[in-house]
Order: C-alpha cells, then sequence, then structure tokens
C-alpha cells in the first residue's frame, strides 16, 4: 500500500478500505503525531467517558505507532481495555506522516493553524516536488501559504517539476514551455488550446494565456519569466540582534518537559502556547481572511491580546531576574 509520489490522497482511500482487527493495546506504540503540544487530556477523558466502543484506529503496521487515533487510544487505556479496533496501514513512514496530517485536519480535534504550517513545511521537506496545492490540500492550508512555507525551506536539490494533484508532472519554469506554445500558435493560428498545451507541455490555463497574450501583441513570457530577467533587487531587513530558535522547534522541547506536560495547569499553557504562536508566513493569510468590515475590530482585539502578552512577558522576565 504505497503512497503514490503524485496522488498523496490515495494512502487515505485505500487506508479507509482495509479491515478491521482488533490487537491488543500493548502491541500499539503512539506515533509521530504532527501535534506540537502533543495529547490533549481533556479530549482523552471524554472519549473516555462515552458510551459503546471507540471507532477504529489507524496503525503503521511496519512500526505499530498510531498514523490517526492517539486519543482513541488514550481513552481505551484509561478505561483499562485490553484491545482495540485497528486498520493498519503498511505503506513507508513519510507516507504514514502524511496520512496523518489529512486524517487530522478533518475531524476529532483539528489541528491548528501552527500545527498545520509546521506539517506543510515537513512535507516539503519530504516530497519538494509535489505542487504548492497538493500540499496545501493535505495540510489544509492556502496555497499562497505553502509558497511562503517553501522559500524559507532550505531544500538541497530543488527539482525543476512539480506533481500536482491530479498526478501530472510539471515543471516549475514554464517559459520554455510558453516560448513552444507561442511558436506553435504562431505557426497554426487555429490550433485547439488542448492541443496546444499538450504539445508544448504546459496546462490549458498557461496556454489561453499564452494566447491572449499573443494576441495583445506581447511576449509569451510575462517579464519576471523571461531568461536572463532579474527581479529588481530587495532591501534585506536589519538583522536581529539574537536568532531564536524556530517557535515549533521552542514548542517541541517545552512539551518534554514533565514540569508542564504532567501538569493539568501546564497542558493548559501548552496549548495556549501553541495556539498563539504564530509565524510571518501566516500574518498575510491572517489580513486576507478578514473581511473590510471587520478589520478595525479585529485590529483592535489583536492590539489588546498583544498588550496581554506582553504583560505576560514581562511578568516572566521580572520572576526570572529575581530567582537568578
Amino acid at each position: 500500500m504505497e503512497l503514490a509520489m503524485g496522488m498523496p490522497g490515495a494512502a487515505q482511500v485505500e487506508a479507509d478500505h482495509v479491515p478491521v482487527v482488533r490487537v491488543p493495546l500493548q502491541s500499539i506504540r503512539e506515533g509521530d503525531s504532527p501535534r506540537v503540544a502533543g495529547a490533549n487530556a481533556d479530549h482523552v477523558r471524554a472519549l473516555a467517558e462515552q458510551d459503546g466502543e471507540l471507532p477504529p484506529i489507524t496503525v503503521h503496521r511496519p512500526t505499530m505507532r498510531v498514523i490517526d487515533g492517539t486519543h482513541r487510544l488514550l481513552a481505551a487505556r484509561l478505561r483499562g481495555e485490553p484491545d482495540i479496533l485497528v486498520r493498519f496501514f503498511d505503506g513507508d513512514a513519510d507516507a504514514a506522516f502524511v496520512l496523518a496530517v489529512r486524517r487530522n485536519v478533518k475531524h476529532g480535534l483539528p489541528l491548528t493553524l501552527a500545527e498545520r504550517t509546521a506539517a506543510a513545511e515537513r512535507i516539503v521537506r519530504m516530497h519538494p516536488e509535489w505542487s504548492d496545492r497538493t500540499i496545501a490540500s493535505v495540510a489544509a492550508i492556502s496555497a499562497k501559504l505553502v509558497v511562503s512555507v517553501r522559500r524559507r525551506t532550505e531544500l538541497p536539490d530543488a527539482p525543476a517539476v512539480r506533481v500536482g494533484r491530479d498526478g501530472r508532472v510539471r515543471p516549475v519554469d514554464v517559459t520554455p514551455g510558453r516560448r513552444r506554445a507561442g511558436e506553435l500558435m504562431r505557426a497554426n493560428p487555429g490550433m485547439a488550446l488542448r492541443e496546444v498545451s499538450k504539445l508544448a507541455g504546459i496546462s490549458l490555463g498557461t496556454a489561453s494565456d499564452v494566447r491572449q497574450r499573443l494576441n495583445r501583441g506581447e511576449d509569451p513570457a510575462p517579464p519576471p519569466r523571461r531568461a536572463g530577467a532579474t527581479a529588481a533587487p530587495r532591501i534585506a531587513a536589519p538583522a536581529p540582534p539574537e536568532r531564536l530558535p524556530e517557535p515549533t522547534v521552542v514548542l517541541e522541547n517545552l512539551r518534554r518537559d514533565p514540569s508542564l506536560r504532567l501538569t493539568e495547569i501546564g497542558r493548559l499553557l501548552l496549548r495556549v502556547l501553541n495556539t498563539n504562536t504564530i509565524t510571518p508566513a501566516h500574518w498575510e493569510t491572517f489580513v486576507e481572511t478578514v473581511p473590510s468590515h471587520r478589520r478595525d475590530v479585529v485590529a483592535q482585539l489583536a492590539g489588546q491580546c498583544a498588550s496581554q502578552w506582553q504583560q505576560f512577558a514581562t511578568l516572566l522576565q521580572q520572576r526570572h531576574q529575581a530567582d537568578s
């Protein structure tokens, strides 16, 4: 049951049709979860208190680690049950993580935006050949946010092609395809766009754009994509005085601290930090999401929240200095 390179949804379709079996709880381990703050104790207790048998969980057969259903597994343990219903998945570890993300953005206790963005960054590293829209569909974020994630993710060898949700392979740089399409249209003005896109190796939408540009007397490739063209120089932002670790790394270290994860108030703090740890790439998406008639109210509320967080930070710093 291998995950197709260009069709990440295939794994979920196959996993949903695997027979359900009963497996001893002691043989199952917690998995490689995309949840930064770990399991939610309140959600585990709520599941444990429900009547009837819990729905099947999905387990990676090669490692016996949970792919989807950690909260159900912990609830079954809390109930004292000897076994649990399981659907097995036989793909590799990368495919298992992708499946875990797909499952956890849709049901149960959905992943936060920070967790989905962190998952998208990991998928970019796993599958740099996947298109932005493909990764966006897996992580349930916008393709524009995936673009931002990809830009800040250092890849040793970025692929020259991308695999779309339809499984088709397309070049990252479509300039050669645009120029080939322009040549075909000039030589055969009546050629159908579908035929042009097939021969030039570009999408139907790109072929349509090329025809419109030719009709206006323009170059088939927009200026930013022309060979040898250079983008306007960017003014580098001043470097911060101290380079802080990535928020996801800080949160991962915090949730491993027993003094936090083993107390109720500590777990609450981890959840609050997880929800409010926003990377710069998120803000642009948030700004676009807020409707124009609500921007002023949201801006005021954001300012109040920022002030409260600043007060919290000041209290922590004062307490740290007093303890030093």
